[in-house]
């Protein structure tokens, strides 16, 4: 089938690379691969440090997602010659005082409700698992959270599918797909796997605005730390060469994103409060990047059953677990492209869960921006 996807950020082109092994002829349409919220996300496999009351069937998605991650890895570094950087060292869910510790306890709470593995851990089992964090009221050790690097991630798929991109940005036409130089592409699908910009067609997909720091630090953690300190969220990520990423950060806007020194200033407070050593790190990097968000914080995997000369299909709305939910992604857009069967813990993200006037622009307006 002749397939346009566009969108080159982890989920795209993870799709895109799914669809060209399962045979078909691919297009990626994207003026800057792997440069949207791709290029600002920590990369956490963390279904159980997200997990919260009344989001049950997400956190079933992102545990099924983050098992096919081993494999996922060591496919792509089997075919492109790039570590990922996959570390299994779990993730460390602190609470700093006692009114963050009641927090973490919700977390798990849901978690033993779904039978997620954890282990419950004291000030003193905290600090031993973890030597680089300050005293903390307590923690729990989720051994099954892991992490990546998605801009290895995007660079290794990058390389698989370097033949079938095109830096350019295209809007969905009647027929496929055009890009602003007056290309024209007719497609048997397309799939949308714009991020945030994806609400030109997705009226359910909103901009929530994130930012990360990258450090340089001599004694990093030896895993992810998720934590509440003082009432903040902050997530401190460690990665090869001593990189740091700290991130946390939620913003409701509808301009670009630019980073704030407010946001910046209180993630670094709440990131050195938890790791002293940071004092000393270096600032690599700050950068600033829309997530997509939906209305129940769950993606929007599905297809358009609107008359037309192809078939649309969603890969939207990923929000904070774009990198988690990639590999999944992937393959329930396959099955949506070739008419097949989705998997059911997938199935109550298609789009149709929204007001179907809501979450996607019928045929007669598909001409839009995309990419």
């Amino acid at each position: 089938m002749r397939v346009a996807v566009i969108g080159a950020g982890i989920v795209g082109l993870a799709c895109a690379e799914e669809l060209v092994c399962a045979g078909h002829d691919v297009r990626v349409f994207d003026p800057d691969p792997g440069g949207g919220a791709t290029r600002a996300a920590a990369g956490m496999l963390a279904p159980a440090g997200e997990a919260w009351h009344g989001e049950t069937d997400l956190l079933r998605l992102g545990v099924a997602s983050a098992r096919l991650w081993p494999g996922y890895a060591a496919r792509l570094h089997a075919d492109s010659g790039l570590d990922v950087d996959l570390r299994t060292t779990g993730t460390l869910l602190v609470g700093q005082d006692h009114d963050d510790l009641l927090h973490v306890r919700r977390t798990l709470d849901v978690l033993e409700t779904e039978g997620i593995a954890f282990r419950e851990l004291d000030r003193r089992e905290a600090r031993a698992e973890e030597p680089t964090i300050s005293r903390v009221a307590g923690a729990a050790l989720l051994p099954e959270d892991h992490h990546v690097n998605p801009r290895l991630v995007a660079a290794a798929l990058l390389r698989l599918v370097a033949a079938r991109l095109v830096r350019a940005r295209a809007v969905v036409t009647p027929t496929g797909v055009a890009t602003a130089d007056g290309r024209s592409f007719a497609c048997d699908a397309v799939v949308l796997a714009t991020g945030a910009e994806a609400r030109g067609l997705v009226p359910a997909v909103r901009p929530v605005k994130g930012e990360t720091i990258r450090l340089r630090a001599a004694d990093p953690p030896t895993r992810v730390l998720r934590a509440r300190v003082h009432g903040e969220p902050v997530y401190v990520v460690p990665r090869a060469g001593g990189e740091v990423v700290v991130g946390a950060s939620e913003e409701e806007h509808d301009t670009a994103p630019v980073a704030s020194l407010g946001t910046v200033v209180r993630l670094l407070h709440a990131a050195r409060t938890l790791v002293p050593g940071l004092e000393t790190a270096d600032v690599v990097e700050v950068t600033a990047r829309n997530r997509p968000g939906t209305p129940d914080n769950g993606p929007l995997l599905g297809s358009d059953d609107s008359p037309g000369a192809f078939r649309l299909v969603l890969a939207v709305g990923h929000y904070r677990g774009g990198v988690l939910l990639a590999p999944l992604t992937a393959q329930v857009v396959r099955s949506l492209v070739e008419d097949g069967d989705v998997m059911a813990v997938a199935r109550p993200f298609a789009p149709s869960r929204f007001d179907p006037r809501q979450s996607i622009v019928g045929p007669e307006h598909r001409k839009a921006s995309c990419a």
